[in-house]
């Protein structure tokens, strides 16, 4: 039988990677360099042919992200409790089965090892798929951002005259690229709010 503090990596397997991916969607990112002469947009002021975004904060610090980070981190956290309380089951029921020992015959103590063995893998797969299913939720979640996030931006677009909106990481340097992150976070609020209207169930 594996050792129970291998069991109990493994049934981590899964909520570790929701918080490798919360960190990844939901954590700062390191911007590559760029001009600090930006200008903000003043919707319906400023004209631009080039407009830049921090994709990263629009989702971040919108209602929509924001609604989004903390059902992850709800359900996340319940998977972690449940996780736990799966893995303390386990090191009892290994327990009770190492007492037994003593008094089985070697082949009939094998029975049962080998039943314990096959649930202890059976729980560790239905708790990855879990975790998988989480993260598929999470992007599902940013599908349905971006989607709607897109009228919202080419209407930025059209008030500033812009032809293109890069993204702040993907730009080296520019001396008259007009910032809109701020904007963009304000208008989605305006229109799309947390987005309970559009996520999927």
């Amino acid at each position: 039988m594996k050792s129970l503090c291998a069991r109990r990596s493994d049934l981590m397997i899964g909520t570790r990677a929701i918080v490798i991916l919360v960190l990844a969607l939901f954590g700062a990112a390191p911007l590559s360099a760029q001009s600090q002469t930006d200008i903000p947009l003043e919707r319906g002021v400023v004209s631009s042919p080039i407009l830049t975004i921090d994709s990263d904060r629009v989702f971040q610090e919108s209602e929509f992200g924001l609604r989004v980070a903390q059902e992850i981190e709800i359900e996340g956290n319940k998977l972690a409790a449940e996780n736990d309380q799966i893995a303390t089951d386990l090191e009892a029921e290994e327990k009770a089965l190492t007492a037994q020992r003593a008094d089985m015959a070697p082949e009939d103590f094998r029975v049962l090892a080998d039943a314990f063995d096959k649930k202890v893998q059976q729980t560790r797969q239905e708790q990855a798929a879990k975790g998988r299913a989480l993260n598929a939720l999470l992007d599902e979640e940013r599908e349905v951002f971006l989607t709607a996030a897109a009228p919202v931006l080419e209407r930025l677009m059209r008030d500033a005259g812009a032809a293109v909106i890069l993204d702040r990481r993907t730009v080296f340097v520019s001396a008259s690229a007009v910032e809109i992150t701020d904007d963009a976070i304000a208008l989605l609020n305006e229109t799309i709010g947390s987005g309970t209207a559009t996520s999927k169930p």
